[in-house]
């Protein structure tokens, strides 16, 4: 058998694509392709007839006349030899064409001896097939008429098949027409509407049959001479027709709105030509520009104004394709000279830049790198550059996108808190927790070391006299004069307000530190001068040496503190070295602690009384509430010990609630006229809670206020002043008076009676005992007189032991008297019973002419003085 010669692989593939797009194939039998194929049977008398469209596989007949099948592999069909010819293919007899043998359809007494085909030729000369007449038997000839009537019908056949698929491409776009959110219109050349799709209805409003007849003019302002004004120039003329035009368009409500126009001709020339439109609403699309010009706007606004230097590298050349208005200011440069350049041309570490961009790309994501930067003026600053990769519309990591923060102020502020963190602000030296960091390392080193605890003396009364800053410029000056006397390897170290510590390191840290506590001595000593005054300080120091005194940092700072505290106590200027002794005090009074507290809650605390008369008229007026304590195993506990431990403890508001509650309840049973005065703490006061504590025990107990009396010493006014006149205003405010107790033995200053007026003053007992033999003494004593007179204030005279005393006291003109002269601090039972027999006293003032005039508290002149025994 021999094959058919195939066309080219272009040829067929061009060929087959015409044949799909005519939608022909495997269609159903259409009577117009029917009445063609009898007639071409007839026409030539032939028994079998068909219109074969011939595809990639087989022979498909769309119509046939007594063919046995609907199709023939196309292997076989006869019709393949015509694809590649323009005229009909003529085979009289099938046995004698080579290009047949052994075809099956030529087999047989049913096989075909005769074939004559015509091409059907479509418009762009391809070959769909034929239209073929066939006999069983073979023929001498075909007549030249038989021919062109076969070519005849090939060509209607042709025109159905076109005519086919012109109506199905109207009925597609129809229906497009009628779907589509596009408007569609028509008009003839005159710019009359003759089209108006359902779309259009919709988009402008006007129905059909409103909108046709009607001028383009309708929608469009000025028809087709706003299209053509609006359209691109073609041929040396404005020519909208193939291009898409933009114009603003009406609505039936007068509205107007953006739309794109798309014109194209249609029509015979020679008649005119109309115009079909395709009419897009463009409101969403330049709304979405508009949106998107505005987010591009923004964003550009955000790049210029970010406050962080924002540049953008390509990677594989390294030049910089962007960089902001901070990213100018930070450089110095002007982005016309950074744009197209890369770092290694502007600046002088350029590669080491281009080096953390290779570093960047190679870790795939967000990189960090600080470093100085030198600008163009010279300056030096800190920058924090984060580097990544990022994909560009070429390939995958095309670009550097990179933000630079100036840090350098932060980097300052973090320098500077790091420097507080362990240097004190005031003095510049360490502090606290600084020197306690190197105690540490000392320790683990096991180096020997002494410690010296520094307590200004009298630093206080500067803070109080000449205000804080006052007082800061001078621990500034101390600071200045102790970091001169500190030697290599010291540690120097300000833990407190008025508080130093100095780190005696190396070989004998004990002598070295004697030597060093005389020099700070000597250095705290000279006067200071200050704008507001020049004060005089000193110092007192306690030492404590390592490993000798302890090995942990908490025990040598324990031991120190002791050894402060007994050199505190040892008077003003002394150096103290830490003792075992100290440590078994120590010891001793955190057992005592223990015991007091024990002591509170068991009610081992009582009260004895000591009465204060009346210079005047010789009775008892108060009784002084003063608190013992009488240990289980140790005895009666000194109250200048107990109550000092209380104040270290914090145990004192609960004792001085205790006195005050014990106190009140016992004056209940004394006569109403009597008054109980009670002694107050500085610590009690700076609490603010003691108003309320004596309204709870006034309320408790009944107790009027009137008749309580509370005693304050001077030491109270050494710190936060106004707050404690506020306190005393408000307990005044109760009806409760108040007493200064132990004046002149503190830190006096007559601007206290200026500010509060007290009730009565109490000269403290050391000037009583030596008024005999001093005459400052004396003359303090008529000085407080003088002063409680003119003021009005009650002048008590305390420690009262001799008639000698008592006499002069009287006539110095003292309205009161307590001590032992009349009577030793009693229990209450004994109190009481003083009270209703003063007789019992042990001496009574009597009838004696006053040095001063009687005050306005009622008391009267008296002329002698009785003693009893």
């Amino acid at each position: 058998m021999t094959d058919f010669v195939q066309p080219s692989h272009d040829a067929e593939l061009a060929r087959l694509t015409a044949l799909k797009n005519m939608m022909i194939l495997d269609t159903p039998a259409h009577r117009d392709f029917d009445e063609i194929t009898r007639l071409a049977a007839l026409a030539l008398g032939a028994e079998t007839c068909a219109v074969s469209l011939v595809d990639d596989r087989r022979a498909w007949f769309k119509s046939s006349v007594g063919m046995p099948a609907t199709d023939a592999a196309r292997k076989h069909a006869f019709c393949t030899l015509a694809l590649d010819s323009t005229e009909p293919l003529v085979i009289l007899d099938t046995h004698a064409e080579p290009r047949l043998a052994g075809n099956p359809f030529t087999m047989g007494k049913a096989g075909f001896r005769f074939y004559a085909g015509a091409p059907l030729i479509v418009a762009g000369g391809h070959c769909l097939g034929t239209l073929c007449v066939l006999d069983r038997t073979p023929r001498a000839a075909l007549s030249d008429d038989q021919v062109r009537t076969l070519t005849s019908l090939a060509g209607l056949v042709v025109d159905l098949i076109q005519a086919r698929r012109y109506r199905q491409i109207g009925e597609i776009a129809a229906q497009v027409v009628d779907v589509t959110s596009d408007a569609i219109l028509c008009s003839d050349q005159h710019g009359t509407i003759t089209f108006w799709n359902r779309s259009a209805e919709r988009m402008f409003g006007y129905p059909a049959a409103v909108a046709l007849g009607k001028p383009l003019d309708l929608i469009v302002p000025n028809g087709l001479a706003t299209a053509r004004d609006s359209g691109h120039v073609a041929g040396g003329a404005n020519d909208p027709v193939g291009a898409s035009v933009e114009l603003m368009a009406r609505r039936a409500d007068g509205s107007e709105f953006p739309i794109e126009l798309s014109l194209g001709r249609w029509g015979d020339p020679d008649t005119g030509h109309g115009f079909a439109g395709i009419i897009r609403d463009t409101s969403a699309r330049k709304l979405l520009e508009a949106e998107r010009e505005q987010a591009k706007s923004f964003l550009d606004s955000v790049i210029t104004h970010l406050p962080a230097m924002l540049f953008v590298k390509d990677v594989a050349s390294r030049r910089y394709l962007l960089l902001n208005r901070a990213g100018e200011t930070l450089t110095g440069l002007p982005l016309s000279d950074v744009v197209g350049r890369t770092d290694r041309d502007l600046f002088a570490h350029g590669a080491e830049y281009e080096a953390r961009d290779s570093v960047a790309l190679s870790t795939g994501g967000l990189s960090h790198f600080e470093s100085d930067f030198k600008r163009t003026d010279g300056t030096i600053v800190t920058l924090r550059t984060k580097r990544i990769a990022i994909d560009g519309p070429d390939r995958r990591a095309q670009y550097i996108l990179g933000m630079s923060e100036d840090v350098t102020e932060t980097r300052r502020a973090q320098a500077e808190v790091l420097r507080l963190a362990h240097y004190d602000s005031l003095t510049g030296l360490r502090n606290r927790g600084s020197y306690v960091e190197k105690m540490e390392m000392l320790l683990g080193s096991g180096a020997p070391f002494a410690l010296l605890s520094i307590d200004l003396d009298r630093f206080k009364s500067i803070n109080d006299h000449y205000g804080h800053l006052a007082g800061d410029d001078v621990l500034a000056q101390i600071g200045d004069r102790l970091r001169k006397i500190v030697t290599s390897g010291d540690i120097l170290a300000r833990v407190g307000g008025d508080e130093f510590v100095l780190l005696v390191t190396g070989d004998a840290p004990g002598e070295r530190a004697r030597l060093a506590a005389s020099a700070i001595q000597e250095a705290v000593s000279t006067p200071v001068a200050t704008k507001w005054a020049t004060v005089q300080l000193g110092a007192s120091i306690g030492i404590v040496v390592c490993p000798e005194d302890g090995d942990t940092s908490e025990g040598l700072r324990q031991c120190a503190d002791l050894a402060l505290y007994r050199a505190k106590a040892e008077g003003r200027g002394s150096i103290c070295f830490f003792s075992a002794e100290m440590d078994a005090a120590a010891r001793d009074r955190r057992l005592l602690e223990r015991d007091l507290r024990h002591a509170l809650d068991a009610g081992e605390i009582t009260l004895v009384y000591q009465p204060v008369l009346s210079a005047a008229t010789g009775q008892i007026t108060s009784a002084e509430a003063l608190a013992r304590w009488t240990h289980p195993v140790r005895g009666p506990i000194p109250p200048a010990l107990f109550i000092a431990i209380a104040e270290e403890s914090g145990l004192i508001e609960q004792l001085g609630a205790l006195i005050l509650s014990i106190a009140c309840a016992d004056a209940m049973t004394w006569p109403k006229d009597i008054f109980v005065a009670v002694n107050v703490s500085p610590i009690q006061v700076h609490s603010e809670r003691l108003c309320n504590t004596v309204k709870d025990v006034l309320a408790s107990t009944g107790m009027p206020a009137r008749r309580l009396q509370l005693e304050v010493t001077e030491s109270l006014f050494l710190r936060d002043v106004d707050h404690v006149f506020g306190q005393l205003d408000q307990l005044r405010s109760l009806g409760i008076q108040i007493l200064m107790d132990d004046f002149g033995v503190g830190y006096s200053s007559l601007s206290y009676f200026e500010r509060f007026p007290f009730d009565k003053v109490k000269i403290d007992q050391s000037f009583v005992r030596e008024m005999g033999t001093s005459r400052a003494a004396r003359a303090i004593i008529r000085a407080v007189v003088g002063l409680g007179t003119a003021l009005e204030m009650g002048v008590v005279a305390e420690g009262v032991e001799t008639e000698e005393q008592m006499i002069a006291l009287v006539a110095a003109g003292c309205t009161h008297l307590q001590g032992y002269l009349f009577s030793k601090p009693v229990a209450r039972e004994r109190i009481a019973h003083l009270i209703a027999s003063p007789a019992d006293l042990l001496a009574i003032p009597r009838s004696v002419e006053p040095a001063v005039h009687p005050t306005k508290r009622g008391d009267r002149p008296v002329s002698r003085i009785l003693l009893r025994s």
